[in-house]
């Protein structure tokens, strides 16, 4: 057992920085905080909980294993942690609904229940790393004449910008509840960057359709006033008849550009190198200066307006 609590130890050491375990039922995500002689510690990332996992439940927990695989939405809460990390172990394999150990075919098989580190980001750290990324680009290259790009620097421009425009909305989103509990009619807020305040707009949406007829009677107004053709029994003739769609529809053709894919792995590689490059260059004091010198032509032209 002491070659298997040393395989564990190993694997868990050698987790990237950032990266997360999930519970296999309970889906709670946590982290490894330490290693020791006889226990794991981790933390769970949901609550700041800390746990340690103890050397002796993992024995107990590989000696079951010898009855055969393991249900784990049999497995109580307090046992999920130590499954999640068993199934890190080329010894054992999980495929997300049992735990058992590893076939000659499923040594090498990656944890389902691990989370690499790009992909264990929250949504503000997401919208955070993509806005680096993009601002270090938009630094290095002639953003104001696309056309001059090459088509690969266009087309990660084009999926950053993308990138941060959708996770801002989403996270706007989060900050808009919290706003609207501290706004009061009229009222206006202001930040450093500008300001907001409480806006109401109307949605309307037709009541069914014998309320609405029933009205438009009560008004002795004709039911053809109202009534259209529906696009969607528009749809259905057009499927079953030898209507065409020439005869029914003005078609207009609109052409844009769908991003269709993005690389995270490869985006969490160039943040990692620029990690590197801020800390290469640390404490030197030509560039402390001109963060300072930019920190300041930034208030500057803000309190401008």
């Amino acid at each position: 057992m002491s070659e298997l609590w040393d395989t564990l130890r190993e694997e868990c050491e050698g987790l990237e920085p950032a990266s997360e375990l999930v519970t296999p039922v309970s889906d709670r995500p946590f982290r490894v905080e330490a290693t020791f002689e006889n226990q794991i510690v981790v933390r769970f990332q949901d609550s700041g909980e800390e746990r340690s996992l103890r050397r002796r439940q993992f024995d107990d927990l590989d000696d079951r294993l010898d009855e055969g695989p393991l249900s784990l939405d049999d497995l109580p809460p307090g046992v999920e942690p130590y499954a999640t990390v068993l199934s890190l172990s080329p010894e054992y394999t999980s495929d997300g609904e049992t735990l058992s150990r590893s076939s000659d075919d499923a040594v090498g098989r990656e944890s389902p229940h691990l989370t690499p580190p790009e992909a264990a980001r929250t949504p503000h750290e997401r919208v955070h790393d993509d806005a680096v990324l993009l601002a270090d680009m938009l630094d290095r290259l002639d953003a104001d004449d696309p056309a001059a790009l090459d088509t690969e620097t266009l087309t990660d421009l084009y999926v950053l910008l993308s990138d941060v425009q959708r996770g801002a909305n989403r996270v706007r989103g989060t900050a808009k509840g919290p706003l609207l509990d501290r706004l009061g009619p009229d009222q206006e807020l202001r930040g450093r960057f500008g300001t907001v305040r409480r806006t109401t707009r109307e949605r309307r949406q037709p009541k069914d359709d014998e309320t609405v007829l029933d009205a438009l009677d009560e008004h002795d107004i004709p039911h053809d006033w109202v009534l259209g053709v529906d696009p969607d029994k528009l749809d259905l003739v057009l499927a079953v008849t030898d209507v065409t769609e020439d005869e029914v529809y003005d078609v207009e053709e609109q052409v844009y550009v769908q991003k269709t894919g993005v690389d995270e792995s490869e985006k969490y590689s160039r943040l990692q190198g620029l990690a590197d490059r801020i800390d290469e260059i640390d404490g030197h004091e030509d560039l402390h200066d001109d963060l300072v010198d930019l920190e300041r032509r930034i208030d500057d032209a803000l309190s401008a307006g």
